[in-house]
Order: C-alpha cells, then structure tokens, then sequence
C-alpha cells in the first residue's frame, strides 16, 4: 500500500507542481491588474478580451520555465540558483508577452501590468518553494532525536556564511550559536539571525559561557601560524574543535557540509600554496610516458597522482611489494579512467627486469622514489640499504641511459647531507652516482633533495597518533630534535617543478621552511586529539636512535647553493665527481653488501663519504668507536 502511495506521489508531483504554477501566474495577472486600479478595474478593462490574455502568458511561461528546468528542481532543497532561474524565466517570458500584446493585442491595455505582473509572479512563485523549504527543515528538527550540537563558528567572512548555510539547510541536529571574528566591525551583526558574538580571542571564554559542544574554524586562507593561534585560542577542554580545507582544496570556492574535518597537525604546520609554472610541467610529462619507481610509496603514489594531472600519455607503476602495487593501481584507475596505467611487480635491483619493462614501456620521464628511508632499520641492516639504495639507484639510472630516456629524475633527502647514518650515506653515493651519469649520458639526470613528508609511511606522525590512540605515552627521542617538515603533495609538486626545470647533472633542494621542534610535534597532536599534553598523555624521551641528528641539513658547505626562478627550489652546484671513483666505490659496497659484517660496511661508509661521523653499531644498539 505504501508503495502504491509513493509511486502514485511520484508520478502526479510534475503535473501538480506545474498546476501550482499556473495558478500563481493567473493570481499574478489577476492581481496586477487590481493594483493599476485600486482594486476598482472600470469596464473598459474588465473585459473578456483582457482577461483571455492570461493564457498566452501561461504558455510562454511554461515554455520559459520548462526551458530552463524550474518544474524539476525538489521545493525542500530551492536555493540561490533556483531563485535566479525563477527571475530569469519571468522576465524572459514577460518580454515576448508584452511584444504580443503591443503587436496584436486590444486596446487600451496598461502598460504597467508589464512592470506589476512580473513582480508578482517572481512574489509568488519563490514564496511558496521557499515556504516549503521552511517547512521541510522545521519538520527534520522536529524529527531529529537526542540534543543538539551548539556550534560556534570561527570566521564570520564568505565561507563562514556558506558554512551556516548549509548548516541550517542539512544539518537538524546542530545549533550554530554564532560567529567571532576579529573584525570589529562585524561584531553584534548577525548572519542568517546568528550573531557575531565577540573576536576570536573571546572564544574560549564563550565556548565555557554558552555550553558550546563544537568549534568549526570557516576560514580557509588561514596560515598555519594563524590556525596554530586559533586552535590554541578556543580549545577548551571537551570540545571538538574542527575546520575547513584551505581553498584549494574546497570545489569552485563552494562550503559543504561534507567538507569539515578534523584540525590536523598539517594545518598548524601548514605552509603557503605552492605555485606552479604549470605551462613547463605540462610540457614534460603531456602525452609522454611517465615511470614511477616506488610507485606504491607515500612519495612514489603522489608522484603518480600529481604527473596524472598533466596528462601523460601512460604511467608506468614500478613497484616490488604487490600489495601496494594493487592499491594504487586501483586508486589510480578510478581517479584518472582515461590515463592508460602499467603497474609492473619488479625489484630495482634486478637489471634484467628493468631492462625488459623500459623495453616495453619506452618511457620518456622516470621518476625515482623507491629506496630504504627508515634511518634505524638501515643501521641494523647495512647491506641492503647498499644494494637498495646504491645498487638500485645505479641500476634504473643506466636502464634509463640504455632506453635512451629524456629525462631521470632521482628522489633524495636532507640526510645524505654530512651524512651520519648508512641510509644517508648511501643516498649521497647514489646522489654522486647520478651525478657520474649526468656526464656521459644524453638523459637528462637531475636529482631533488629535501626533508620529512608529513603523514608519510612509517613517519614519526602515524607513530605518535597510534602511541596517543593507546593512551600514551608518546616517545620522542630528544627534547631538542628538530626536523623539516613539508606535505606530501607539496614535495610531490616542487620534484615535479625542478624536474621540469632542471639542467644535467644538478642537485635541487627544496625550501623546507622553519624546522619543527619534534616535543612540540608531539604536544600539537595530543591537543588534536582533545587531551593534555603531560597530563592526559606522557611524552618520554627515549635517547636519540643510531644514525639521528639533532637537525637536519639541506645541503653541503661546497655544493654553494643558490636561488633559482623559483622561490622554494635552490640549485647546488658542487664540483662532478670522478665517474672511475665513484664507479670502483660502488662495485667494493655491493661486493661486501651480502658478505661483509656490519661493522665493516660502516667503516667502509665512513671512509667513502668522509663528511660523515657514521659509527658502527652493534646488535643491541650500542655504538662501537671506530678511532680509539
């Protein structure tokens, strides 16, 4: 019976709604010609013949709003757009109904019906979809169960508005009790009748005041300085603080409720939009084939994601775990349907396999992720960081030469500078080994260095959010360590960026920004998670781990860094390394790489890169002299 109900409802709606129309449309002519008059209309108008010019006007209206799809559009969700549509078919239709009645029409005819009857019409018409609407949004409140949020919302500008917007539209369970803002002059203003209550620093004091359950930050352009200021400014103990993605990441400039999330640590670290010249990125990668070694990383995957938005022609997926390999295969194919993929299972070791898969794809751009970052698992595993990160790294750099590829591009880090732990020391020699490429290669080798990714696999911030998760306590190294911190589709951006830029042989670095202190790392994330830092959650110092620095450097004393054209890329041009050296160093490391201890691949380390200070280490983590 119920379905009978629903499908009898379903189909008399469009013929109802249209009926509903006319209606109003004859009420509006109707009454446009009692207003001329006074509600007294003389004889000599109130004739057949006017009265019969009604239904000309209806036909043009049903054609004007049928044309621009007025009857279609459900009463309960009428918004701007519809409202704009309304007045655009009313005027349009008014215009060729008054071109009738002048051409052939009776006469006399006011001609201020022309001006009256629109007015009314546009009246009606929208009063009765914006009552419905009015209704339909008492009756969800009246509906929903349990209490209502009070929500104070942080920024009363244009995302603000949006936000409460779309609150009072489709959120029944929220009670938004106002704005703060620091512009003074908005102050006891109100927006949709909720009242700019104080400024942003009176926030907290009004969240104790007025019982308030969430705080949602509306303002997109914040910096993370800013973000850092207001998240501290009206954290209160219990209460959900939450906000909006920067403006590049908000559709057309447009607030939706699905939009709010949680503040994350990237929006207190969050840094300035990169800008692109996307005319010189587009002309590398456009209809060229892309390869993606590590593709299935945190950097390899992004890497994927960004170069997909410039079109190329195929990408390449090179990765070795198949896991990862089939989720971003998945995600990518999903994200991008008209980009042909080509993940392909293979170790960047294996120079047989690489061979075969540059045979097949012919790519014109490699970009070179994959390698072993995790600086203590290295130091307990010395021969493979040599193979992975050495061995690898030679390998598709001369699969890249033998393909006669354009350009090669290798993925480095600010811990192959002066570096003090096996993983830097064999990203610097790798760094040097496509340096000695760079010198006897048509390919185009360019390498780009730079910090920590937040969120990225295996990073201190998915560590630290778990240890928060089981209640702490969380463990930070040293209260003194100090990192570079930048997100990973920013990173992503600027390799892409000093790719497209990039000359032969050179080494970009990338501006990282200030370093973060790690504590205060820590105590932002247990403040996200609405606890205390100390006092709900521990933070103990562990001792700095074998291989760490307190702080990271970007780039070495000779290689006399310099600005580019960009102003978060800088280029180090340092003296080119002997391709016999550095050929005869790395055939001695990956000899010793499987029969060599530990201890005499570190030695061997030290003595190669000899800016270092890299000790050995023994199986339970102490540290062995190497001079005496």
């Amino acid at each position: 019976m119920t379905d009978r109900l629903s499908h009898l409802v379903v189909a008399w709606r469009r013929p109802l709604v249209v009926a509903a129309h006319c209606a109003l449309w004859v009420l509006a002519y109707l009454g446009a010609f009692l207003l001329r008059f006074d509600f007294a209309i003389p004889k000599a108008f109130a004739t057949a013949a006017h009265a019969a010019w009604v239904l000309p006007l209806v036909i043009v209206r049903l054609v004007a709003f049928g044309w621009l799809g007025s009857f279609q559009g459900m009463w309960r969700y009428t918004g701007q757009r519809d409202l704009e549509n309304i007045v655009k078919a009313t005027v349009a239709s008014t215009g060729v109904f008054a071109l009738m009645v002048l051409a052939i029409g009776v006469r006399p005819y006011p001609r201020s019906v022309f001006l009256v009857e629109p007015l009314l019409a546009i009246g009606l018409v929208a009063g009765l979809r914006l009552g419905v609407r009015a209704f339909a949004q008492a009756a969800r409140r009246i509906e929903q169960d349990g209490e209502h949020r009070r929500m104070l919302i942080v920024g009363a500008g244009d995302a603000g508005e949006m936000l409460l917007r779309e609150i009072l539209r489709s959120m029944p369970g929220v009670t938004p009790i106002g704005f703060v803002d620091d512009n003074e002059t908005k102050i006891g203003m109100r927006i949709h009748g909720s009242p700019v209550l104080g400024r942003i620093e009176d926030g907290g004091r009004l969240v104790r005041e007025l019982d308030v359950g969430e705080v949602v930050i509306a303002i997109p352009t914040a910096t993370g300085k800013e973000m850092r200021r207001i998240v501290d400014l009206v954290t209160v103990e219990g209460v959900t603080v939450r906000t909006l993605p920067g403006l590049d990441h908000l559709v057309d400039g447009r607030v939706t409720v699905k939009a709010i999330r949680d503040v994350a640590i990237e929006d207190l670290l969050g840094r300035a939009p990169v800008e692109l010249d996307s005319a010189q990125i587009s002309d590398m990668i456009r209809n060229e084939v892309v390869l993606v070694t590590g593709a299935g990383g945190s950097i390899g995957s992004e890497l994927c994601r960004q170069a997909a938005r410039f079109r190329p022609r195929a990408i390449v997926l090179v990765e070795q775990a198949e896991n990862a390999l089939y989720h971003v295969h998945l995600e990518l194919r999903e994200r991008f349907p008209d980009i042909e993929l080509l993940p392909r299972i293979a170790d960047i070791c294996d120079a047989r396999r690489l061979d075969g898969v540059f045979a097949e794809t012919r790519p014109g751009l490699v970009l070179h992720a994959a390698a072993h970052k995790h600086v203590p698992m290295m130091e307990w595993n010395p021969g493979e960081a040599v193979k992975n990160n050495i061995g690898g790294t030679r390998a598709v750099a001369d699969a890249s030469h033998r393909h006669d590829v354009g350009r090669f591009v290798m993925i480095s880090t600010d811990k192959a500078v002066n570096p003090t732990s096996v993983m830097g020391c064999t990203k610097r020699i790798a760094e040097l080994y496509v340096q000695v490429q760079a010198q006897r290669s048509r390919t185009v080798y360019v390498t780009v260095r730079f910090g920590n990714v937040l969120g990225s696999n295996g990073s201190v911030i998915p560590l630290f959010r778990e240890q928060i998760a089981r209640g702490g306590p969380v463990t930070v190294t040293h209260p003194d360590m100090v990192r570079y911190f930048m997100t990973i589709p920013e990173a992503s951006q600027l390799v892409l960026q000093a790719a497209a830029m990039g000359s032969s042989g050179e080494i970009y670095v990338l501006d990282m920004g200030e370093p973060v202190k790690i504590t205060g790392l820590a105590e932002d994330l247990i403040r996200l998670s609405g606890l205390r830092p100390h006092r709900d959650v521990e933070i103990v110092f562990t001792g700095t781990r074998p291989g760490e620095k307190l702080f990271e450097e970007l780039a070495i004393d000779a290689e006399k860094v310099t600005k580019t054209r960009h102003p978060k890329i800088y280029i180090g041009r340092g003296d080119a390394p002997s391709p016999s050296e550095v050929g005869a160093v790395i055939e001695r490391l990956l000899a010793a790489a499987d029969g060599a201890t530990a201890q005499e691949l570190r030695r061997a380390l030290h003595d190669i890169v000899p800016a270092n200070a890299v000790e050995p280490v023994s199986e339970d983590g102490v540290v062995i002299p190497l001079r005496k």
